[in-house]
């Protein structure tokens, strides 16, 4: 066997949210590329049909599930349905979330606070329970991949809603804590931690706190951001045989960002 062929995922099914855009669709992507089936999870039912479409062209099945995951009763109400269409999944990577909000801790409203934990923390937690819990009841193998942030290691700067980094940092620590306990089952649990991106929402906010983006940017060693499609390589990899022996760990990919 070619060492690559350990990179292979022919046969296995990816259930993902956040799915349609941005790092998650290129994460999708490029696992349907080394042969998974993909069950897409978002909003926007437009983009969910372009990316399904996508994964079909690269001549993998794909279906669609439209969900605002930051809904918990919505949330739940997907993973049910993706299971009683498909069964059990090899691989779930709990994309959603985002920060969102740029309010002051001391102007937090709690409502707030707990609708941007629920995006982005609950969901995470929601779909592990059911689409991991599958994967653990059947005796494994499986694969759970979180996508955290560096802002669960360091403070973002210049910029407020620290809902985030508090979520973030949280599921740092449920990616630990469910390896710990699932890895007798054989179902690893790992984290991505990204840095900077230019996605959708950072172009957003390049355009309406442009000194945010600029100071991060200059805080690279690298010198620029990330494009999307360097997350799918390592998706692919936490995804597949490959990380067979890897559990419980916090990939950081930031371009260096966070070694000064």
């Amino acid at each position: 066997m070619s060492v690559l062929d350990r990179f292979r995922l022919d046969g296995k099914k990816l259930f993902i949210t956040g799915g349609s855009r941005g790092l998650g669709r290129e994460m999708a992507l490029a696992i349907a590329d080394v042969g998974a089936d993909v069950v897409v999870v978002g909003r926007d039912m437009e983009s969910l049909e372009q990316t399904a479409a996508d994964i079909r062209a690269l001549g993998r099945q794909a279906d669609t599930i439209q969900a605002d995951m930051g809904d918990p009763a919505e949330c739940e109400a997907a993973c049910q349905q993706a299971l009683d269409a498909h069964g059990t999944f090899d691989i779930l990577i709990n994309n959603v979330g985002g920060r969102r909000v740029n309010i002051p801790t001391e102007d937090f409203p709690l409502d707030t606070w707990r609708e941007m934990m629920d995006l982005n923390l609950t969901s995470a937690f929601l779909c592990t329970k059911w689409i991991g819990g599958a994967m653990v009841r059947r005796q494994g193998p499986g694969r759970v991949i979180n996508i955290a942030s560096i802002n669960g290691l360091v403070v973002g700067r210049n910029i407020a809603g620290r809902s985030y980094e508090t979520a973030k940092a949280a599921l740092i620590q449920f990616t630990r804590a469910t390896a710990a306990d699932w890895a007798p089952m054989g179902v690893t649990v790992n984290a991505i931690c990204p840095g900077g991106f230019m996605t959708e929402p950072n172009q957003r906010w390049a355009r309406e706190h442009p000194e945010v983006i600029s100071t991060f940017r200059a805080q690279i060693p690298q010198g620029d951001h990330g494009e999307p499609v360097d997350l799918g390589p390592l998706a692919v990899y936490l995804a597949s045989d490959a990380a067979r022996y890897v559990t419980g760990a916090a990939m950081v990919i930031d371009g260096g960002y966070t070694l000064w």
